[in-house]
């Protein structure tokens, strides 16, 4: 429950969901196992595209971890990586779009501070503060 946005309810749920979690290799896997990644469509080689979230997994602890993302992104007033990359993110595409992808990181960081027994960091990750202007290099 030290992430922000992750209320008991939150945590519970992925803890239930996951049950034990050195049955996964790797978190990135997390976010697939709770249905929060893009479906694919493929056919041959000539159709490739991706689809909406693929809805498998547990639908309660997928709601859970939106509406965590959900509170980090337009409740929290401290600052986070995460929050500012998911801003960025909403301002791309949109805000639910920005919302399942800051949950999907919200259950891939929840597992691997469940593993490492770590306190989550509120200064790591992506430094999305501001856009940087690059100026030409004087010859």
């Amino acid at each position: 429950m030290g992430v922000p946005g992750v209320g008991p309810v939150a945590a519970l749920s992925f803890k239930v969901a996951i049950d034990d979690p050195h049955r996964f290799a790797r978190s990135r896997t997390i976010g697939a196992y709770l249905g929060l990644t893009p479906r694919r469509h493929q056919s041959g080689t000539s159709i490739d595209y991706e689809g909406h979230i693929s809805k498998q997994g547990d639908v309660d602890t997928r709601s859970a971890l939106c509406e965590a993302a959900a509170a980090l992104l337009l409740r929290s007033r401290r600052w986070s990586a995460r929050k500012a990359w998911g801003l960025k993110l909403a301002k791309r595409t949109s805000m639910k779009c920005a919302m399942v992808a800051v949950a999907r990181k919200l259950a891939t960081i929840l597992h691997r501070m469940w593993i490492d027994g770590s306190e989550f960091q509120w200064s790591a990750g992506a430094k999305v503060t501001a856009k940087v202007k690059l100026t030409p290099a004087k010859a």
